[in-house]
């Protein structure tokens, strides 16, 4: 017989209680125990000799109270969009960092990236800040800016030294995001793009229960052709749906290949059941786009550079300039006004 997993929690009450473990009894619940976690748990009259007593009236009750301390901080804030996938190496932090010089060609537009990878900081790399530091203020933290209207926030900027690893355990992690949200003067800004770690887990349960309140456009779903990625894209899209989480499309990420030279383009990861358009379809979600593989987007990349500034010409930016569109659209947004014509 093939071994199963423990008693699942309740999905739901995971999700609307992401931070919060349940007691660690010291002995069974006793009759008439009025439940670990409700309001009278160690306060009723059943709980009197209980070994669990202490336990259960020590442990955290009711709703987060900074909660509504986020949701004044992020106020002056317009749209906030997660970007997501499931799946590592597909490209979501290169594209949460196109998308961001992207918005920000408007100068009317402020834009924020949270970098919600707390392992693997990859942003400031990308965004030729990654000598920068934190100021503090009595203000709040204030993010780094890249550019007038383009502001970034990591841990990266934290760390002693560049390459140092950060070996922590979910609450820690969870921890310094509710920082980032409750700590962080962001300000007024149109835009605020959280890039996320592969997976469904802790920083994704924690960003979704902190901006449920503030309010969330959506999240873009990135992936790349073949069916390994859409294996783990389409529980992340299974994720967004039990989450409440509004999935304003899909991007398929290195479709095909862009000689530098000739523009040729070949596939190098073969779509073998239908690619990202076949999973929009699939779950009935947009389609946003297919940005190609172009070696000078990693190029910009590393070193700290607007791939849009640098190869405006290029295939894959035509292709990311028409994502970026249809991202604003699925956000109610005149695309002109996302993207202004050159």
């Amino acid at each position: 017989m093939a071994p199963s997993l423990e008693v699942p929690e309740n999905v739901q009450d995971v999700l609307s209680n992401p931070l919060k473990a349940a007691p660690k009894l010291v002995a069974p619940e006793p009759e008439h125990c009025p439940g670990p976690e409700s309001e009278a748990a160690g306060k009723a009259d059943s709980c009197a000799g209980c070994p669990n007593q202490a336990i259960c009236a020590s442990a955290p009750k009711g709703p987060d109270p900074d909660i509504p301390v986020i949701t004044a901080r992020l106020s002056g804030i317009k749209h906030k969009v997660l970007i997501l996938s499931g799946k590592g190496g597909v490209g979501k932090s290169t594209f949460t960092s196109l998308l961001a010089h992207a918005f920000a060609t408007n100068q009317e537009s402020t834009v924020g990236i949270m970098d919600t990878d707390i392992c693997g900081p990859s942003i400031p790399k990308m965004m030729g800040v990654e000598a920068e530091t934190i100021h503090v203020s009595g203000a709040g933290w204030s993010p780094v800016w890249v550019m007038e209207n383009l502001g970034v926030m990591s841990i990266q900027f934290m760390l002693p030294n560049r390459d140092d690893a950060i070996i922590w355990r979910g609450p820690k992690k969870n921890g310094l995001i509710k920082q980032f949200l409750k700590d962080v003067e962001w300000g007024d800004m149109d835009f605020l793009l959280v890039d996320t770690p592969p997976g469904t887990s802790d920083e994704h349960l924690s960003v979704n229960s902190f901006l449920k309140e503030s309010g969330v456009d959506g999240a873009v779903v990135v992936t790349t052709p073949q069916e390994v990625a859409l294996l783990d894209v389409r529980k992340e899209i299974d994720f967004c749906k039990k989450a409440g989480i509004r999935v304003l499309g899909i991007v398929e990420n290195m479709s095909g290949f862009v000689c530098p030279k000739c523009t040729h383009e070949s596939q190098i990861f073969q779509a073998t059941t239908g690619g990202a358009r076949a999973l929009a379809k699939e779950m009935n979600i947009p389609f946003l786009g297919a940005v190609p593989l172009d070696p000078r987007i990693g190029m910009a990349s590393d070193y700290g550079e607007s791939f849009f500034d640098s190869f405006p010409d290029s295939p894959a930016c035509t292709a990311l300039k028409g994502v970026v569109c249809r991202v604003g659209e699925e956000m109610g947004l005149d695309p002109k006004s996302v993207l202004p014509e050159d």
